[in-house]
């Protein structure tokens, strides 16, 4: 009979995750990266700087020359989805091996179904951004392309957590605020896209909007802001009052970026938008979005013994 000391021994092995770790910090900060570079598509208006997809024109999969400095941005925005590619396939090998060395003993799946997931994400994101592409630069497309970027972002934490994350208390008490804390922050970063999608950075020129007022919704935006603030505020202290501080800190963590993209968001609108300030603030919301994941893992007790 196999004892239980022999039966660990068959888990995924330390090499795996030591492997594993710098393909999930890696794919965690290419997912970061190409919602700037995403931004700075946008912001440029080079969004149809390749007019067609999966070819960048009719006749080739490559910008050329008379596409200008707008096809040049395009294109390398695309050219970094194949890192993005690489990088996940490598971090799915990874941990595909893990599983098939493990055959016999206690199989670890969770890392692997978040790696697959992330694996998943990136043609699933490439698709999207192909509809974008043929359906000029449509600003719903546009902000579904944005969100699963924020959500390929959180699953990256939730793996990163899984193969490294530290042994915490967690609160039982506090996880029904800190899940109302990540649903008001996906409130808000769907309403930062609405925002967008109705100011003057579509992407293109001739690009549409969605129609609505820009300055009404800029309003709704913000009124979700204060309420989350006051939600991560309250968790913050309750989590040091009960004595979690994985938990604490993780909530301070967030309140910190939220602040930071509160201020970012108020100069940008009364100094009407200038693109470098809407591009910091993309970049501020993909680390909020990493940021609540934690806050939300940091309430769940976990000791690995």
């Amino acid at each position: 009979m196999t004892s239980l000391d022999q039966s660990a021994d068959l888990r995924p092995t330390t090499g795996v995750r030591r492997l594993a770790w710098p393909l999930a910090v890696a794919n965690l900060v290419a997912n970061i990266g190409i919602v700037i570079t995403g931004g700075a598509v946008r912001l440029t208006g080079s969004g149809l700087g390749c007019p067609t997809w999966p070819r960048c024109t009719d006749d080739s999969y490559v910008a050329h020359g008379e596409l200008g400095i707008h096809g040049a941005i395009e294109f390398g925005n695309r050219l970094l989805t194949f890192v993005l590619v690489v990088l996940a396939l490598a971090l799915w090998v990874v941990m595909l091996v893990g599983l098939v060395r493990s055959w016999r003993g206690e199989r670890e799946w969770r890392p692997f179904l978040l790696a697959t997931t992330v694996a998943l994400g990136i043609p699933a994101q490439a698709i999207i951004g192909g509809i974008t592409v043929h359906t000029d630069l449509n600003p719903w497309i546009v902000s579904l392309h944005l969100l699963v970027s924020m959500a390929i972002i959180g699953v990256c934490v939730v793996l990163l957590d899984e193969l490294r994350g530290p042994d915490r208390d967690g609160s039982p008490r506090l996880a029904t605020l800190a899940w109302a804390v990540f649903a008001v922050t996906w409130v808000v970063l769907y309403l930062g896209t609405v925002v967008t999608g109705s100011g003057p950075h579509s992407g293109d020129l001739d690009s549409r909007r969605t129609g609505l007022d820009p300055q009404v919704m800029s309003h709704v935006h913000a009124a979700a802001v204060y309420l989350l603030l006051a939600l991560t505020l309250g968790l913050a202290v309750a989590a040091r009052r009960v004595g979690t501080p994985t938990l604490a800190a993780a909530a301070l963590l967030l309140l910190v970026l939220e602040v930071a993209q509160g201020v970012v968001g108020f100069v940008q609108y009364f100094t009407d938008l200038p693109e470098i300030l809407v591009g910091l603030h993309m970049l501020g919301a993909a680390l909020v979005s990493a940021s609540v994941t934690w806050v939300v893992l940091a309430a769940r007790p976990r000791h690995r013994g």
